[in-house]
Parts: structure tokens; sequence; C-alpha cells
């Protein structure tokens, strides 16, 4: 399915105000989509998802260990990559989703927020420094500079974990590291609102994870 046929004057006028949005907001959407946050302040999710992005933003350059490989069913799937860690750590990543989202860019004009072959650089660093997130210091740091408190004992607290701050983190690291001029989460719901209306598929990450 190519991007021009994708693309209605509907489609289009969405896109354009996708445009307009600030990557922050986009980053509050993802929480507010996420289960956990239905009933969250705004301001909280908002404040969260700055630091998040942040904190991502921040993070030290990691070379991709896993093993990387490519499929060709992403668009039925609603998926760009996919990180599975049994039986060996891989980065799966999907060519149909990531040749739409090349063609999207040119025919938005976006190529200088997303140079070319950037959005695989982007998918293979988002899911390199998930495991960065989801073991290790960083993970903890990560809670602490949330400061979502769940517990106080004393002058002990217990850092709970904000579901999807991972995730935005993540995005912004790729962003960084891969030197893009918006997050790639203005890209991830281009392509949803491209995709949607043809195909049925619910707006949400296009980065699966399997444990």
């Amino acid at each position: 399915m190519s991007a021009a046929a994708l693309l209605d004057r509907a489609a289009l006028a969405a896109i354009e105000a996708l445009e307009a949005t600030d990557d922050i907001e986009f980053a509050v959407r993802l929480l507010a989509n996420t289960p956990t946050h239905e009933n969250r302040d705004p301001a909280l999710l908002r404040q969260w998802a700055a630091t998040a992005d942040e904190f991502g933003a921040a993070l030290a350059p990691v070379a991709c260990t896993a093993r990387v490989m490519e499929s060709a069913d992403g668009l039925e799937r609603g998926l760009l990559a996919r990180y599975t860690s049994r039986p060996v750590p891989t980065v799966e990543l999907f060519t149909d989703t990531l040749a739409l989202a090349e063609e999207l860019i040119d025919r938005l004009g976006w190529r200088h927020w997303y140079p070319a072959g950037s959005v695989r650089a982007a998918a293979v660093a988002h899911e390199a420094v998930h495991e960065q997130l989801h073991h290790g210091p960083e993970k903890t740091a990560l809670k602490r500079s949330l400061n979502h408190v769940v517990l106080r004992a004393g002058r002990h607290r217990l850092y709970g974990h904000v579901a999807g701050a991972d995730e935005i983190a993540a995005h912004a690291y790729a962003r960084t590291v891969c030197g893009l001029g918006r997050s790639p989460l203005l890209l991830t719901a281009a392509l949803a609102t491209a995709a949607e209306p043809k195909h049925g598929s619910p707006q949400g990450s296009p980065h699966g994870r399997k444990k």
C-alpha cells in the first residue's frame, strides 16, 4: 500500500493538525492511553511526559547487541519494530511499515526532520535502549526522576512504576542519537492516521515487545 493511496484529503488534513502538535503532547497522549492512567491529572501526565522525554534524551548512546532481522507483515500487525528476548535477543524490523514511513515522509515534506534511513536507525536505537530501561540502573534512575512515590516510611520512599514512561524515554533517546528534528511519535501518529481508515488498525505504539 503506497502513501499516495492512503492519503485522501481528510487524512492529509488530520496529519497537518498532528504536525502542529508539539512532541510532548504526543507523549502525554501516549500516557493517557496507557492503562492505569485513565483518571490521572493531565498536568501530572504532562510533567511525567516531559521528565521521561528529558531523561531519554540525556541517555548515553548504546550499541544494539540484539540480532536484527526483517519481516514483511508489519502493516497487518500495526507494527514497525518488535523486540523479543527469547530464544535470543532479537529486534524484528517490519520492512513494509518502514517503506511506508519513508514514502510518507517524502509525501509530507518531512525529510528535514527524518533524514533518509533514519526511521530504521531510530527503530533499532529505540529497541536497543529498552533493555537498559527494563533492567539495570537506568530503570531505577527513571523511576526516581519521575518521583512517583507510592509509599513513604520516615526518610525512605518507594517509587512506583509509571506505565508508558519507558516508551517515551526510548523515543526521546532515538530522536537524539539519530539526529531527528521531531520525535518518532509524530511519525507514528501520522502512520496510524494514514493507515487506520484503510486497515481498521487501532492507534498505538508501533513497537512490540515480548519477553
